[in-house]
């Protein structure tokens, strides 16, 4: 049917729906959908901008608004994107979770919130110069000495130090609430390392993507040009200049927020790297990569200050660089932001911010903050005590669990309870005064339901002591019936659409050269870490292929009636504990069958305490998880799948002492497709650059290890005497029908050698895998460097010959192969992962 010939309703009709859809806000709450305080005066109808949202619709109105909120699911789901709630490597990742609607800013209420944060960030940039240099609000008093050098993030090696353009803060995040009255008012600010410039791009493409027409015609504006403002700040502020090597300093993928580093260095072309991944050599810091050391000049760091050098803060941190304060002292590299800013997020200093605005600025603060009372003063303890019923009380110092009490809503002996402590420790506690959040309207099944809100601004360094504001925003909303908005506590997000009266700034950051450049040199980059990590993704996943396919091999066997050779069982035995299906300390003598098939099932698991099939599926996961953004979400997937139901298998399993042997196999089956798809994954799926070569160079080296091992005990055992023994070698190498379709049903030794050791198109042979691992050698950085040639390390399977094979020394050469595979390792380990090859300057002068 012509869709032209059919009357369309006027899209304004949505508006009318939405009101009647909307359910009621709490009184006391300002209610963003209608444009002011919820109560009985509130007229029942839609602010203006909220009214001109809804006009934009298409002519379906509210009634797609269900399928495109499961689009924005399917689109994160697509795009991975997570947030880690309790920072575990055995805990899954739970979905970034948004919401459809976006919160609307108009220009003129955007303004105000502009100036106020613009302003503050001048006044907390003058806050830390002070206090790490001639600290004049201690002397006056304008500042309690216990909340600075009491603080312990306060960092006392960063004293005297001038940073670049003495410029302290470079991403300043703030916390603001929408007040019943309809005013912004800070509640806190962050500032060692701001999460949220990731997850805000994320949403806005999402929410984008579905609302284009309103996007456009109510002229949101873009978010492009901040983050190229950022980069081309952080590089004016380098002594390096243009030329700037930049980096974003990650804790690693157990961090709740990994997601959104790998997010932000894709987007912003920047390598990806931990604290292991650098070295202070000079004090200059160092990127170890397969090509070298390559300097770094600016680190955007997402960790902690406490974390950043063992040497100096937390001597337990694992997560820094040893030197780097040392680096950053003498001015050689640049941190986003510069260490020691912790004190900047106590809320206690709110309360102290107006006297210091008017002495470092001259100012009155633009954009208020709550009403805050240290305990820790004699009076604010008296005045806050008879505020708590009406207060909200935080921790003044951090803590590992950040409790935050909520008056309104404690009961009489959670309130004595409450009152106690704060007497007991009085500096340890400040309270604010108690704002309800306003309410923001959010699509769920079918209905627009309030939630409570509040808005994260960030402020982006554009050059020395200049800043810009973000012209957006990180939206996050409580869970239902909660009153406090935090992702931790299972709450939501939403996009932000701040208006503008002028043009529409379309700055794309890959329109920037310098970022272009930068985008092409990580390309090429491989960083130590990551080659490391995808050589042990290669030593795993074919670790994990050759136990399952020598533990599915056994207990076939084991079940069959062909199972008349000793030897066979001897060498099954001895294949089994050499790749760690059976503890070492088993009796090395031939078990029988059934004793062996219940010894092997009750090993299978990952927790077995041996490099079982469950061990190294875990191990697989686990080495995918630390290099999950160079992997495909299907590859990903899979690790996490195979892991899963191979681990849900074995505990049915276990928990049956009457399982058949057949339901073991279906398990190792099961996990063998599962582990084939991985193998294809990682042979068509990823790019051909050095970390995949990596990949491939761990295969190659666990694939000789194993079958040479194998085939060596083979020969010990005397089982290639026996068909038996001689078809179940060919099974574990893989190469079965290899072998029949060439020799057919021969036996014979010069025909075993020449499918398993010799041929060159059988990708399961010694002479290929060598061939095909010098190849690879030969293709990697450095390779010829120092008169070292790591292929030299191997055998030539240029010189193997079946009439040399034929001698005695065969069965040398399997462990020489052995052997060889265990040195290359370490010299790829010294060469390209811990550079130990290169000599290390000491870190101190």
């Amino acid at each position: 049917m012509n869709d032209t010939l059919q009357p369309k309703p006027e899209p304004a009709i949505a508006c009318p729906q939405a009101l009647a859809l909307a359910r009621p806000v709490s009184a006391g709450h300002h209610d963003e959908l209608r444009g002011g305080l919820a109560g009985a005066d509130l007229p029942d109808q839609l602010a203006p901008d909220w009214a001109e949202f809804f006009s934009h619709l298409d002519s379906e109105g509210l009634a797609e608004l269900d399928r495109r909120e499961q689009s924005v699911a399917r689109q994160l789901r697509d795009n991975g994107v997570t947030y880690n709630v309790y920072a575990d490597q055995d805990s899954l990742q739970r979905p970034w979770s948004v919401d459809l609607f976006p919160l609307i800013i108009p220009a003129t209420e955007w303004a105000g919130i502009e100036a106020g944060v613009l302003q503050r960030t001048r006044l907390l940039n003058a806050i830390l110069a002070d206090l790490y240099g001639p600290q004049r609000l201690l002397r006056e008093g304008l500042l309690p000495p216990a909340l600075v050098q009491g603080h312990p993030g306060y960092l006392r090696a960063m004293h005297g130090v001038r940073p670049p353009g003495d410029t302290w803060l470079h991403v300043v995040a703030v916390d603001l609430a929408h007040g019943p009255d309809g005013r912004w008012r800070v509640v806190s600010h962050r500032t060692q390392a701001p999460s949220g410039l990731g997850y805000l791009l994320e949403n806005r493409i999402a929410i984008g993507r579905q609302f284009p027409n309103a996007f456009n015609a109510m002229k949101a504006q873009r978010l492009g040009a901040s983050y190229q403002a950022l980069m081309q700040g952080l590089r004016a502020l380098s002594p390096k200049g243009a030329d700037a090597r930049i980096a974003l300093l990650t804790p690693g993928p157990y961090n709740e927020t990994y997601f959104e580093h790998a997010y932000l260095a894709r987007y912003l072309g920047l390598p990806l790297v931990e604290g292991n991944d650098l070295t202070v050599r000079d004090q200059r810091v160092y990127l170890k990569t397969l090509h070298g050391l390559e300097p770094i000049d600016v680190l955007i760091k997402r960790l902690g200050d406490e974390w950043l050098d063992p040497l100096e803060l937390r001597s337990e941190s694992a997560l820094g660089v040893p030197g780097l304060m040392q680096a950053v002292r003498a001015g050689h590299v640049l941190l986003a932001n510069a260490p020691g800013s912790a004190p900047l997020e106590s809320t206690a200093l709110q309360g102290f911010l107006p006297a210091i605005s008017r002495r470092l600025l001259g100012e009155e603060l633009s954009l208020p903050s709550l009403p805050t009372w240290w305990c820790g003063e004699a009076a604010s303890l008296a005045d806050g005590l008879h505020r708590l019923e009406r207060s909200v009380v935080k921790r003044t110092y951090p803590r590992a669990s950040n409790e935050t009490e909520i008056g309104p809503l404690l009961s009489p002996k959670e309130m004595a309870r409450l009152r106690e402590r704060i007497r007991d420790q009085p500096d340890q506690y400040t309270l604010q005064s108690y704002l309800p959040l306003s309410q923001q309207p959010t699509w769920r099944e079918g209905e627009i339901v309030p939630r409570a809100a509040m808005l994260r601004v960030f402020a982006l360094c554009d050059g020395p002591r200049s800043w810009r504001v973000l012209p957006g925003g990180l939206v996050r909303m409580a869970p239902p019936g909660q009153a406090i908005a935090s992702m931790q506590s299972g709450g939501s997000s939403a996009d932000c659409w701040v208006r503008t009266e002028g043009e529409i700034d379309r700055t794309s950051l890959l329109s920037d050269a310098h970022n272009a450049r930068a985008h092409a040199q990580q390309k090429r980059i491989v960083s130590s870490r990551s080659a490391e990590n995808l050589f042990w993704l290669g030593r795993y996943t074919e670790r994990a292929d050759n136990s399952l396919r020598l533990a599915r091999l056994t207990l076939r066997l084991l079940q069959g009636e062909q199972l008349n050779s000793a030897n066979l069982l001897n060498w099954l035995g001895m294949a089994a504990r050499h790749q760690g299906l059976l503890p070492w300390g088993t009796t090395k003598t031939a078990p029988s069958p059934r004793d062996f098939e219940r010894a092997l099932i009750r090993q299978l698991g990952a927790e077995s305490g041996t490099s079982s099939v469950g061990y190294n599926l875990r191990a697989l996961r686990l080495a995918a998880g630390q290099v999950r953004e160079r992997l495909s979400l299907d590859l990903r997937a899979l690790t996490e799948r195979v892991d899963a139901q191979f681990t849900a298998r074995q505990a049915i399993l276990c928990a049956d002492a009457d399982s058949a042997p057949q339901d073991a196999l279906d398990a190792l089956n099961e996990a063998s497709g599962l582990l084939t798809a991985i193998t294809g994954e990682q042979t068509d799926r990823m790019v051909r650059d050095d970390g995949w070569r990596m990949l491939s160079i761990g295969r190659h080296i666990e694939r000789l290890h194993t079958l040479a091992g194998a085939l060596a005990l083979a020969m010990d055992s005397g089982c290639l005497r026996h068909d038996d023994g001689f078809e179940a070698v060919l099974a574990l190498f893989d190469s079965t029908i290899t072998f029949h379709f060439q020799y057919q049903q021969r036996r014979d030794r010069i025909a075993l050698l020449d499918v398993l050791i010799v041929n060159r198109d059988n990708p399961r042979s010694l002479g290929w895998v060598l061939s095909s691992l010098r190849s690879r050698l030969s293709k990697l950085p450095r390779a010829k460097e120092d008169g070292i040639k790591l292929k030299h390390l191997l055998p030539n399977p240029d010189d193997w010959t079946l009439d040399s094979l034929m001698d005695p020394p065969l069965l040398p050469l399997m462990r020489q192969i052995e052997s060889a595979m265990l040195a290359l390792s370490d010299q790829l380990a010294q060469r390209y992962f811990s550079h130990a090859d290169r000599v290390n300057t000491s870190l101190m002068t």
